[in-house]
Formats: C-alpha cells, structure tokens, sequence
C-alpha cells in the first residue's frame, strides 16, 4: 500500500475524529483546564515562597530552595507524577478518597513550582536595587518593601515566561493517566488514546493533538502580546486629544484678541 494511503488512511479518518470530538470538548477539554489551571494556581504560591526563600539571607532556606529546585527540575514529569501519585496513595485515599486528581494536580504544582519559582526569582532580582533602598528610606521594613514594591515588579517582568509555564502544564497534565482515571476523569490524549485501542485508527490521537495546540497557539500569541506590551509601555493614546484641546485653546484666544 502506496505510504502516503497508509498515513492518511490512519491518521485522518474523519469519521472517528467526529466520534471522538463531543466526547474531548465535554469531558477531556475541561478536565485537562482543571488540571493545568489548578497545578499552575498552587505552583505559582509554591514558586513564589521558593523564590523568597531563594534570596534569603538565610543560607538554610536559600540551600533548601536550591536543592527542591534541582531535583523536581531533574527528575522526568513521569516520574514524579507516579511518585506522588502512588507513593501517596495510601495517603490519598484517607483524605480525598479514591479520586486521583487531587494527587496528580500536586504533582503537577510541584513540578511547577520548581520552573516559576526560578522565573519569579529572576523577576525579582531584575529590579533595581535603588527601588529597595528608595523603600526603605520611606520607612518601610524589609518585608513590606518586598510585598508591596519589589515582588510585584518582579512578577510583572515575567508573566511572559510564567505564561509559557501555563502552556507546559497542558501538555503535561496528559501524564496524569498514569494514576488511573475512570471515565469521567479522562482528560484530552487519554480521550484520544482510548478510541485509537477502540477503533485500531490512531485519528481520535490527532484530534486531541490538535486540541492541544487550540489551546496552546492563543496562549503563545498572548504571550507575545504580553511581551510588546511590556518592553513598549501602554501606548499615549491621549497625546493627540491633548495636542488637538491645546489647538483648539490657542485658536479661540487668538479669536478673542
């Protein structure tokens, strides 16, 4: 068979793709929101207090944060997922009951954590160090200088890079089949990958593909928005009124003398 055929004849059948589109939209496209939304959520506080903790004067919290850093950095997606998710099972399972997500949404936020972290810590350290002393010097202790001016410039800097980190924890919240997940909890590429065993036709794959990048591509032109608007600066879309009111000024004075 001509390979072409073959490559169409599996990858692009329409028919199962419109099998398995109502099924991704209903259920794996919220599930996979929810999990990458959630993990960004509590890998953002996460990264957050490692990025603090990155810059303390305190050589024990700067040490802990660097070792943390390193390891969820290093250790592949997978294998993290499966430590949490089976070595804290029995755990899991007190608590939350027999419901993986919650696991899989902690390992997921504390591989994040381990990127924005380091993406906050580099935002912060960017700010120019008059802007503590300036803090300071209007009374403010070094604690509130941090919370109320330095981290929120810092965090400003890098919503490009902490966007980027949203898009990578979509993809990998497909890792989360691991754990098991019963049918309702399926998310987009487990969707997929259930009607290409059914059918034996690897399309449903590419429509969960193809779903991944509809939510990735509009997150990357965001990014790159985001990016322009913080190199460039809101645009003075008031200098031609002003111009215009200043004219208009100068033209009735001129009538009136």
């Amino acid at each position: 068979m001509d390979p072409l055929s073959t490559l169409w004849e599996t990858f692009f059948d329409w028919d199962a793709m419109r099998e398995a589109l109502p099924e991704m939209l209903t259920v794996g496209l919220p599930n996979t929101l929810i999990l990458a939304v959630s993990a960004a959520l509590l890998g953002s506080v996460l990264g957050l207090l490692l990025a603090v903790a990155g810059i303390s004067r305190s050589r024990w919290l700067r040490w802990t944060a660097r070792v943390y850093t390193d390891v969820f950095r290093g250790l592949p997606a997978a294998a993290t997922i499966l430590l949490i998710g089976v070595g804290l099972a029995p755990l899991g399972m007190q608590v939350w009951g027999p419901d993986p997500y919650p696991l899989g949404i902690l390992a997921l936020s504390l591989i994040a954590a381990a990127y924005i972290g380091e993406i906050f810590r580099s935002g912060i350290q960017s700010v120019e160090a008059a802007q503590l002393e300036g803090a300071r010097a209007l009374g403010f202790s070094w604690a509130d200088a941090m919370r109320l001016v330095i981290i929120p410039q810092g965090i400003r800097r890098v919503l490009p890079a902490w966007v980027n980190q949203l898009i990578a924890l979509i993809k990998d919240s497909s890792l989360v089949y691991f754990l098991g997940l019963v049918a309702s909890q399926r998310e987009l590429f487990r969707i997929g990958q259930d009607y290409a065993a059914t059918t034996g036709n690897e399309s449903a794959l590419l429509l969960a593909g193809l779903c991944y990048l509809a939510l990735t591509v509009p997150l990357t032109h965001v990014v790159n928005w985001i990016d322009r608007r913080l190199r460039n600066g809101r645009p003075a879309t008031g200098s031609t009124e002003d111009d215009d009111d200043t004219a208009s000024y100068a033209a009735t004075e001129g009538d009136r003398r």
